[in-house]
């Protein structure tokens, strides 16, 4: 099977529905989003060490490849679509309340950094919200399911505990926000 289609090189690609659209469509730039966000979380998974965060990482994988199916279906698609499901943002809270109990309580916001994992989290958690942004601006004009988009917005808080927890476990520093530096 070849990669190549040449089915693009006019600057619109296909949806799962069939139709076409430009590359640039709000529903591309929605979940192209979650697949930039995706690789990341793939990176994270390499650099990371903890073994359950990495477990989680790799559901979380597969829920992103769910949604950008699903984004791209327009409600309808030749295939059987897996769907997302409260229980996938239960399991979200869940880790980030186990997370949440090894860690000190937080008492300022905190500049990203501390340690490379850390890091990496912020950046996926930015990547998330990017991605819930578009889709939500996506939801104004065609129907995304909300679930969708609570998933999303559980998701960054998710990478926000991630990263403390890889800072906490990797003895790194949180650096507090001071306001009028």
């Amino acid at each position: 099977m070849k990669i190549y289609t040449r089915q693009g090189d006019q600057g619109e690609t296909a949806l799962l529905s069939g139709n076409r659209v430009s590359k640039h469509h709000l529903r591309i730039e929605s979940y192209g989003t979650i697949d930039e966000l995706n690789a990341f979380i793939g990176l994270i998974r390499d650099v990371a060490d903890h073994a359950s965060a990495h477990d989680q990482l790799l559901a979380i994988q597969h829920h992103l490849f769910t949604i950008g199916s699903v984004l791209a279906s327009e409600g309808q698609s030749q295939l059987p679509l897996p769907e997302i499901e409260q229980a996938h943002i239960d399991e979200l809270e869940r880790q980030m309340d186990r997370m949440d109990q090894e860690l000190p309580p937080l008492k300022n916001f905190i500049l990203p950094g501390g340690d490379a994992a850390a890091s990496y989290c912020h950046v996926a958690r930015t990547i998330t919200r990017r991605a819930e942004r578009k889709t939500v601006a996506l939801a104004r004009s065609v129907h995304v399911e909300p679930i969708v988009i609570s998933y999303l917005n559980r998701l960054s808080d998710y990478f926000f505990v991630l990263a403390r927890y890889y800072t906490h476990q990797h003895k790194g520093e949180e650096t507090p926000w001071k306001p009028n530096n």
